[in-house]
């Protein structure tokens, strides 16, 4: 997965493409930024920086985001996990 596709991918779950932002720091979103070490993924809110990771790679970053925003998805109960083997597989 590569960042700039990371958008159509969290809007395919159902996270509204508004509370990621690539590229810079913008207020309340998570936001995948440039580093001199890789890219780094937050969440920024007031000035402050949360969950704070760095990636030497931006594939990295953006499965993990991708991941923490698809687990957020299943906690709210908007992705639901398959329980039932399917045939459509």
């Amino acid at each position: 997965m590569e960042i700039e596709s990371l958008p159509e991918w969290l809007t395919a779950i159902g996270v509204p493409p508004e509370l990621v932002y690539i590229g810079e720091a913008v207020e309340e979103r998570w936001c995948v930024v440039s580093h001199p070490d890789g890219v780094e993924v937050f969440w920024l809110e007031q000035g402050n920086r949360y969950d704070w990771a760095l990636f030497a790679e931006a594939q990295v970053a953006a499965f993990y985001l991708f991941g923490r925003l698809s687990w957020s998805q299943v906690v709210r109960g908007t992705l639901v996990p398959l329980t039932e083997k399917s045939d459509a597989v």
